[in-house]
Parts: structure tokens; C-alpha cells; sequence
């Protein structure tokens, strides 16, 4: 897959992201790979412990960033 050159790698290798969904829903997600996100329909995030999250990006509303140290 090509990489999209996202802008999220400049935060570092590791990020939280906190993503609204439509409906007022909120989840946070720690220790996500900025280089393996997948973007696509459904948006594919893998985590530092290897867990794969996949978004339905037709419900995210807004998506938080935030740098962790490492």
C-alpha cells in the first residue's frame, strides 16, 4: 500500500488518539503505530502491544493527537 506521507508521523512512533464518533461517542486509543495506520474506508490502527483496531471513518466526526514519549 502506498504510504500517504501522513503528517501524524511528526508527533513520533507512538501516539493516543482520542476519536469522536457521531453520536457523542468517545474512544482513546494508547500506543498507536503512526507508521502502520492504513487509511481507507474502514481505517486500520495497530497498537505497540500488536493489537489491529479498524474505524469506520463514515462515524468519526474528529480525531484528538496526542505525542507520547518514549
Amino acid at each position: 500500500m502506498k504510504d500517504l506521507q501522513s503528517s501524524l508521523k511528526e508527533q513520533g512512533k507512538y501516539v493516543t488518539q482520542i476519536i469522536h464518533f457521531v453520536g457523542g461517542i468517545k474512544r482513546t486509543f494508547e500506543s498507536v503505530s503512526t507508521t502502520e495506520i492504513k487509511q481507507g474506508q474502514m481505517t486500520k490502527l495497530k497498537t505497540k502491544n500488536g493489537r489491529i483496531i479498524l474505524i469506520n471513518d463514515n462515524n468519526v466526526l474528529c480525531i484528538e493527537v496526542f505525542s507520547e514519549n518514549e
